[in-house]
């Protein structure tokens, strides 16, 4: 006897499902159960929602990390003597402000120098401050140099050229100096005496975004400094600050020396700190890994999620099942309605956790003040994701739905 199945007869045909069919029996059986499709989508709302609200605020994030980097980076640029030479303690112009300035991307530079005084600053000329306290150094500084340092005014303001070109007896307070010298406000004109000599304190620095010695340091016109002690007073190096445009600093690294002494451009020392591109790529790639295997894990919980309510609904509907099955419908069909379900309930999941995502991308960016960040693949492609969780998810109770036999399946419905 030949092993071969025997053919139907003409008048019997073969079952068939066409995709149309397929699809309306799943739309059909979802809304017989709205309530548990909701909960079987929830896990599939709830795992693309966090898959995309995560790759949303790692972007966004990022982008707020490199904008940090880019406003930080190369804004600070400094000159130092190379060569001291005790007959030119000042290696820097007179005018060193406005030839620094005349280049393109700088917003402020000016020299500056520690000044060695007789007697420490005080605010009574009676009084010897070096007995009783430490005393306050004192810096001599071009209108520019303090500019460059970005200070905050409690009170006041700085001296300007007009001070320094008539070396006037003004002098700035750093925060630190003026708390030591008893002075907080600059209304009364008050005085501090350097080495006896009076000077009027029109302005007080809160704060500093650099150089912050000035804090603690009685700042005087490098003029008045010149005038009155010579430079027989000057201890340690001369320097020149540089506050540039982002992303200017290597260039006026290179045209700082040749504007300030084009016949001697190797007596300058330049400082000009490296872009920290190595930084921010391994910051934004630590990031990014950890924010995807969260990812992962969110969308890993949506998907035994599915798996798990959709196999409570296989061993619920075990009647339904064993009903198409004697009617004639083959596993394949009883696994493609299960699957087609799944994949259906995981697509309508990705939608709605999609716009969930990127409402919460939205939200937190304007709560944190950030520009919301996201690319196009992403709510593009989620929902993607969602019909793939949810195919894969039903996989194993689709299996489990072709093995329950139809005459058990009546008997155990009855």
């Amino acid at each position: 006897m030949s092993k071969r199945r025997a053919a139907l007869p003409a008048s019997v045909s073969r079952p068939r499902a066409r995709i149309i069919d397929i699809l309306g029996e799943a739309v059909a059986g979802i809304a017989r159960r709205r309530a548990r499709a909701f909960l079987t989508a929830l896990g599939t709302i709830l795992g693309v929602g966090a898959f995309v609200t995560t790759l949303g605020l790692t972007a966004t994030a990022n982008s707020q990390i490199s904008d940090q980097f880019d406003i930080l980076k190369a804004t600070e640029v400094r000159l130092e003597d190379a060569k001291p030479d005790p007959n030119e303690p000042v290696p820097f112009p007179a005018d060193t402000d406005q030839r620094l300035q005349a280049l393109n991307g700088v917003k402020h530079a000016g020299r500056y120098w520690t000044v060695q005084v007789g007697n420490p600053p005080t605010a009574h000329p009676s009084l010897d401050q070096s007995q009783t306290v430490a005393p306050v150094p004192v810096i001599a500084a071009s209108p520019g140099a303090v500019e460059a340092a970005l200070p905050l005014f409690s009170t006041g303001r700085t001296f300007d050229r007009y001070h320094q070109s008539e070396q006037m007896r003004v002098a700035v307070l750093g925060s630190a100096a003026a708390r030591q010298l008893g002075v907080n406000r600059v209304s009364d004109q008050p005085a501090v005496f350097i080495d006896g000599v009076p000077f009027t304190i029109i302005g007080i620095i809160s704060d500093v975004k650099r150089n912050p010695d000035l804090l603690l340091s009685v700042i005087v016109p490098d003029t008045t400094a010149l005038e009155l002690w010579k430079t027989r007073a000057i201890t340690g190096p001369t320097r020149a600050i540089v506050d540039v445009q982002a992303g200017a600093a290597q260039t006026i690294g290179r045209q700082a020396p040749l504007a300030l002494r084009p016949e001697q451009v190797d007596r300058y020392t330049v400082l000009v700190p490296p872009e920290p591109k190595t930084l921010r790529r391994n910051v934004e790639k630590d990031s990014n890994t950890l924010y995807l295997a969260l990812a992962a894990v969110t969308l890993l919980i949506g998907a035994v999620g599915i798996a798990n309510t959709t196999l409570v609904s296989v061993m619920e509907r075990t009647g339904e099942i064993g009903l198409r099955r004697a009617l004639g419908a083959a596993r394949r069909h009883i696994a493609t309605q299960f699957l087609t379900e799944s994949a259906v309930l995981g697509t309508l999941g990705g939608i709605l956790g999609t716009g969930l995502g990127v409402l919460a991308v939205v939200i937190v960016s304007t709560g944190r003040q950030w520009t919301p960040t996201i690319s196009t693949i992403i709510p593009a492609g989620a929902p993607l994701v969602g019909t793939l969780i949810g195919t894969l998810a039903g996989i194993y109770p689709a299996v489990k739905a072709t093995t329950i036999q139809p005459l058990q399946a009546l008997r155990t419905h009855d």
